[in-house]
Formats: C-alpha cells, sequence, structure tokens
C-alpha cells in the first residue's frame, strides 16, 4: 500500500488537506490522517505542501505513431511509457488519424495492449480520416459493441483538405452504428472528429443533428483552438456540445493557433461548462503545416506531456483555478468517455495519482497504484527505454 500525507487534494475539486491510502490499484480511503497501518505494509510519501490530484487522462494521442504527410520519412515513432508517465498521464485514448491506408487499426490495438501490460490504462477508436474507415470486424458499430479496448470511432476527418468528405448520410449512419455500438458494449460510442482550417467547420455536424436523431453530444470534435475562427465557433458549439483543445502544437504554430491556457480561460468566461470541455495532446501525432495552395511547409510531432504545461500556464498566466484547470484533463474526459473507475479522487476509483509541486513538477505518480515516479524521477520504463 501506499499512504500520500498532508496532500492538498483537488479531485479535481478542492477538498482540503488530507491522507490518501491506495492499494491493490484502488483507492482505499481519504480521511484528515490516517493512522494505524503497521510500518511494514504501507510506503508513506510525505505530502506537505504540495498537490495531490487525479492522473490525467489524454483521450487522443497516435500511439502507434502516426503523420507521413512529408512522405515515408515523415511518419512517427510509437509511444514510449515515458512519454506518458512524464507528463502525468495515466490513460490514453489511441487513435490511427491521417493514414488509414498504410498503417492499421491492429496495430493500435496491439499497443494498447502493450500500455495496458505496462501497468497504465489505454484504450482506443475505431477507424482513421477516412469515410468508409477501416474496422477490424466490418462495422465501427460492431468493433465498438464487441472488442473491449474499443470506445468510440476516430478520428474522422471532416473540414479538412486530407478528408475523403464524406456525405451527410455516409456521417450519419457511421455516427448512429457508433452509438448503437456503444450501447449494446457499456461504452461511449462517440466519434472524436478531426477539424480542420475549413470555414464554418462545425456546419457538417450541425447538419448531422438537424438531419438525425443524434446529438450533438455523440461527437467529440477536436482541434477546436487550431485558429481564430474555429475556437470563435466552438465558444457556442461548446454550449450544446463537446469541444476538444489541442495542447501540443500551439507552441510551434502561435502565429495561427489559440493558445489552449487561453482557451481555456476564454471558455470559462464565455459560460460553455467545463463538463463539455477536454485537452488532448495529440501526442505521437504529426504537426503539419500547409501553405494556401496545400503544400506541406513543415512538420512537427506533439507529446503528452503539454498537458502539464497547459495546465501550469493556465493556473499561472492566465489565473484559472487550478481545479477548473484540471477538469479539462481529469474527470471531464472520464464522464464523456464513460471511464467511469478514473478522473477523479474517491474512495473505490482507480489509484491514478499525480502529486504537484509549486512549480508543477511531478513529485510522486501512481497508476493503478504503483509507484511509477518517486522523488521525480521515472521510475518505471517501457519494454524498450
Amino acid at each position: 500500500m501506499i499512504l500520500f500525507k498532508s496532500c492538498e487534494i483537488y479531485s479535481p475539486d478542492y477538498l482540503g488537506k488530507k491522507d490518501v491510502l491506495v492499494g491493490g490499484e484502488k483507492i482505499l480511503a481519504i480521511e484528515n490522517e490516517i493512522t494505524g497501518i503497521p510500518a511494514t505494509l504501507v510506503k508513506t510519501i510525505d505530502g506537505r505542501g504540495l498537490k495531490l490530484c487525479p492522473a490525467f487522462i489524454d483521450a487522443h494521442v497516435h500511439i502507434a505513431g502516426a503523420g507521413g504527410e512529408g512522405g515515408p520519412g515523415s511518419r512517427t515513432p510509437e509511444i514510449q511509457l515515458s512519454h506518458m508517465l512524464e507528463g502525468g498521464v495515466g490513460s490514453v485514448v489511441g487513435c490511427l488519424g491521417t493514414d488509414g491506408m498504410t498503417r492499421s487499426i491492429e496495430s493500435v490495438l496491439m499497443k494498447v495492449k502493450a500500455l495496458r501490460q505496462e501497468g497504465v490504462s489505454a484504450w482506443m477508436y475505431t477507424g482513421a480520416y477516412q469515410v468508409p474507415t477501416p474496422t477490424l470486424l466490418g462495422d465501427v458499430g460492431k468493433d465498438i459493441a464487441m472488442i473491449e479496448e474499443v470506445i468510440g470511432a476516430g478520428e474522422i476527418a471532416l473540414s479538412d483538405h486530407r478528408s475523403s468528405h464524406p456525405t451527410l448520410d455516409e456521417l450519419i449512419k457511421l455516427t448512429a452504428h457508433a452509438r448503437v455500438g456503444g450501447m449494446l458494449g457499456g461504452k461511449a460510442g462517440i466519434v472524436n472528429i478531426h477539424m480542420g482550417d475549413a470555414q464554418d467547420p462545425f456546419r457538417p455536424l450541425h447538419e448531422v443533428v438537424q438531419n438525425s436523431e443524434l446529438k450533438y453530444t455523440q461527437f467529440l470534435p477536436t482541434h477546436c483552438n487550431r485558429n481564430s475562427y474555429i475556437f470563435e465557433d466552438a465558444l457556442e458549439y461548446g454550449k450544446q456540445g463537446y469541444i476538444d483543445l489541442t495542447a501540443s502544437s500551439y507552441p510551434y504554430f502561435p502565429d495561427i493557433e489559440v493558445k489552449p491556457s487561453e482557451a481555456i480561460a476564454r471558455l470559462r468566461k464565455s459560460d460553455v461548462p467545463l463538463e463539455h470541455v477536454t485537452m488532448t495532446s495529440d501526442g505521437l501525432g504529426s504537426l503539419p503545416h500547409f501553405d494556401e495552395q496545400g503544400n506541406l511547409e513543415r512538420l512537427e510531432m506533439g507529446y503528452p506531456k503539454s498537458l502539464l504545461e497547459v495546465v501550469k500556464d493556465s493556473v499561472l498566466e492566465e489565473k484559472v483555478p487550478l481545479q477548473d484547470a484540471l477538469k479539462v484533463v481529469t474527470s471531464s474526459p472520464a464522464q464523456i468517455l464513460k471511464l467511469n473507475e478514473k478522473g477523479t479522487i474517491s474512495k473505490g476509483k482507480d489509484a491514478d495519482l499525480v502529486l504537484l509541486d509549486e512549480d508543477f513538477r511531478i513529485r510522486a505518480m501512481t497508476a493503478k497504484g504503483e509507484l511509477m515516479v518517486e522523488d521525480y524521477e521515472i521510475k518505471k520504463k517501457g519494454s524498450y527505454e
């Protein structure tokens, strides 16, 4: 067992200074003071002056690699366990992305299994940018209903020159199948949407809702801070549907993108419920920049640690309360994606915890009760690190 002593608890809501006991992958107790446990049975971590929060959920990561827009040499590598731990990420949702032609859903599924074997939590979306989209069992609904690791479909590309430009009927059918698959499998069944740079980018989603019985909450559109006009639309769209911010791309494209910490602050001021907002890294995905003629100018790559950097900037620069900055990477994605054991510090939930110092450095971290980071040092490495 591990006992966190005298921590400032952010669940993500602030609970005050308390002790937290974990063991057997779960949070066993949260009390003002926990005593009486023999020292031989517990490892005690002094949390005085430190903040204990849920480990982050990064719900859009190219865990099996991505990219390729610049040719074969621009394909990105698979994620390593340390990429997650250095950013306080205890759970990921993998996706394929642009390349549904030379990469496979099977490779994403096997990487999910590998990460689980290494001690963290992982799920995936079935599909890729293209519609009809690649699947494991021939239909997105079957994949979601029958394969434990699959919780939704995506990322499906819209409003982008790399999209396959699905018809309204195609998009309705795909989304409806994902919804029914989710119902049958007890999953979110959500459709993760890659949002591109086209004007009026949310129009296809509005048309789906207007022409079917499907709701806005059936979609999780991502990259909603990729430029100023999509973000302005997101300020309204987010009041009725979910939106996802991308954390890793801003440092590379500051003249184009809305800084994610500023986006969180503006969403709060615009009365968008933070329960509708998530933030993901787009980790290990390529971050391409194309000119007005569609020619690739340069490529960068994102990392999960960008989530922690944005949380820090949100608090220190934008003066967002810590509990609100944390919600978009903890409780909100857990609720939206029906990851019911994740996202909050409460008795019986998975013991995915991050202990932060005043500079937002990770003093300690557990994933399913196992100590992964101790005294600022990553204690567990992936298979080939």
